[in-house]
């Protein structure tokens, strides 16, 4: 992914999965479609990876706590298939 949206939720009341759902949600209403992949910090993942809905979330040490890094991955950033 070279270009996405970036958002910020630092709302300690709202849980992973509803916090990368907002920022979907958002992502979609602004580009008229879905992003695929979500990066967010390792910390907020505690190790692995996992899905919101479409989206895979993949843990970067460069997108700073409490951020969300949103887009369309490449062609060789291959996405994990759904199980």
């Amino acid at each position: 992914m070279r270009t996405g949206l970036l958002w910020f939720d630092n709302d300690p009341g709202r849980q992973l999965d509803d916090k990368v759902a907002r920022a979907v949600a958002y992502y979609q209403q602004k580009y008229g479609r879905l992003p695929t992949l979500c990066y967010v910090n390792p910390t907020a993942l505690n190790g692995g990876e996992r899905r919101v809905g479409p989206v895979e979330v993949r843990p970067a040490r460069t997108v700073p706590p409490h951020h969300f890094w949103l887009g369309v991955a490449q062609e060789d950033e291959p996405l994990k298939q759904a199980a």
